[in-house]
């Protein structure tokens, strides 16, 4: 028996693994999904479609049940998640054009550039949507396209400018168009129409898939988008192809830097709209297209997860799921998804969704898996995206300096299932902001709609102070605000003092 367990020994140590010690440089993979909502996949409740991938990400990993995004819409979670700063600090971190500059300052620190310090090879595949070039230049769809990727981190990118529903529809991959014609030069505007090529507000009898709210410009594979587009004909995307590319993209970077540490950041396009799913998954749901590209973003993960076995690579692999906000159905097409959805809840048992101060907008989501590391569990720890960047500094053994990623915590040890605790507050941004602060939620007074009509959400918007003590309401039903108890000055003196200070990590 003393000869087996020294053998053993032997081999763990050959292989620079012992039980329950972290490798000096675990690959990172982030699969971050889009519009996914915390009652979405099987292992958050779903019944009415089928995540075999992801319930086997949850069983064999760690199953976050308060995790949040920094931002109940996309483009601020994206700038959160890669920098370590709240995007609220950041002016013009709103949902951006598809013809944007670049959101984040080149030569600023993100979780690319410091795993890229650590002697990591980064690359980012799939939905971008941060914004590329500058704002002194018109960009150039038909040259060298930078400021981008490239600037903040990452080695190699292959990605979806913008959105699915907004023009570029073309991939660009490591700064140029992919299969770009200087015979058919790109053209891309937000303010007039350029070109000759139809859009669906002129040309409805060109749709297949008909906007319900706004999308009603130019036409690609008949789907009107947002904004206007003429040329690059033979570089435009087919939409039912682009799971299959970018998951294609995603796999091929992994084999290609399998001999070496790498960080993907691979963030699909499902769920978000158009939702236009491959044939081989339409019609996989009875809830229409919205809940076919969930099972098509299923796929996706598991690709990556069979791609990092064939490859060996799982033991020495930190996977992370999560979604950039929470659910949405009608989202500007007529897809069906209001329709078809009774009996599922994408936002599980919260309140809200997309575009929402309500724990809907922000609560989604989030697997971690790492086999021998991270023990399989569920975790309620209070935990946010922007925490990945401090983390990741500390799995790599980094220090930051004190302006880097003002509210990033180093969470590691939560993310690993090492502690339940998690942080004592968080700040949530949807229309206002809000803030966690343990059970506590604190929305703070703001304008505007209760109801976005268009989407059918409930803002959470109210121009007196909302407060729910969520161990006990989770669906924020009860507004605590009136009660004598002094709660509410607290949570809007300590929210004010996060955002005046500019920063929450001491």
């Amino acid at each position: 028996m003393k000869n087996t367990i020294l053998l053993l020994a032997l081999v763990l140590g050959s292989a620079g693994l012992t039980w329950g010690a972290s490798p000096a440089k675990p690959n990172i993979v982030i699969i971050y999904a889009d519009d996914i909502g915390y009652g979405d996949p099987g292992c958050y409740g779903a019944t009415r479609v089928k995540t075999p991938n992801l319930d086997r990400l949850a069983r064999e990993g760690l199953r976050f049940t308060d995790a949040h995004s920094a931002a109940a819409t996309c483009t601020p979670s994206r700038y959160a998640l890669l920098t370590g700063e709240y995007a609220f600090r950041k002016p013009g971190a709103q949902i951006l054009k598809g013809d944007a500059a670049l959101l984040i300052a080149p030569g600023r620190p993100t979780i690319a550039s410091l795993l890229q310090q650590a002697g990591y090879t980064t690359g980012v595949v799939g939905k971008w949507h941060l914004g590329l070039g500058t704002e002194q230049a018109e960009l150039d769809w038909n040259h060298e396209i930078k400021p981008g990727p490239r600037e903040i981190g990452f080695n190699y990118s292959f990605i979806i400018p913008a959105t699915g529903d907004r023009t570029p529809c073309v991939f660009v991959e490591n700064q140029r168009v992919v299969g770009a014609d200087s015979a058919e030069p790109i053209r891309v505007s937000y303010g007039a129409p350029v070109g000759d090529d139809p859009t669906g507000k002129d040309h409805p009898e060109l749709l297949t898939l008909k906007p319900s709210h706004g999308h009603n410009q130019t036409i690609v594979n008949g789907i009107s988008r947002i904004g206007y587009m003429s040329g690059g004909q033979a570089a435009r995307w087919v939409d039912a192809d682009i799971a299959d590319v970018i998951t294609r993209q995603a796999v091929s970077f992994i084999e290609k830097n399998q001999r070496q540490p790498f960080f993907l950041y691979f963030a699909t396009h499902d769920i978000h709209v158009p939702r236009v799913p491959h044939p081989r998954f339409a019609g996989q749901t009875a809830m229409g297209p919205r809940g076919d590209v969930i099972v098509e973003l299923d796929w996706s993960a598991g690709e990556i997860l069979q791609t990092l076995e064939r490859l060996k690579l799982a033991t020495n692999t930190l996977v992370i799921f999560s979604s950039d906000n929470g659910p949405v159905l009608d989202d500007g097409y007529q897809d069906q998804a209001r329709e078809l959805v009774v009996g599922h809840q994408p936002s599980g048992p919260f309140r809200g969704g997309k575009n929402s101060n309500f724990e809907g907008g922000t609560r989604v989501p989030l697997l971690v898996r790492w086999p021998g590391r991270v023990a399989p569990g569920t975790s309620a720890a209070l935990i946010s995206q922007v925490d990945l960047l401090a983390s990741f500094a500390a799995l790599t053994g980094q220090k930051l300096a004190a302006t880097v990623a003002p509210d990033s915590f180093n969470l590691l040890p939560a993310l690993l299932g090492e502690t339940k605790a998690g942080r004592e507050t968080l700040v949530e941004q949807a229309g206002s902001l809000s803030l966690r602060h343990g059970d506590w939620k604190y929305i703070a007074p703001g304008g505007g709609r209760k109801m976005n009509e268009q989407t059918k959400t409930e803002t959470g918007n109210d121009a007196q102070a909302q407060i729910y003590h969520l161990a006990n309401d989770a669906g924020e039903r009860n507004n605590l605000a009136a009660q004598p108890s002094g709660q509410t000055n607290n949570l809007a003196d300590l929210l004010e003092k996060i955002k005046t200070t500019g920063r929450s990590r001491p």
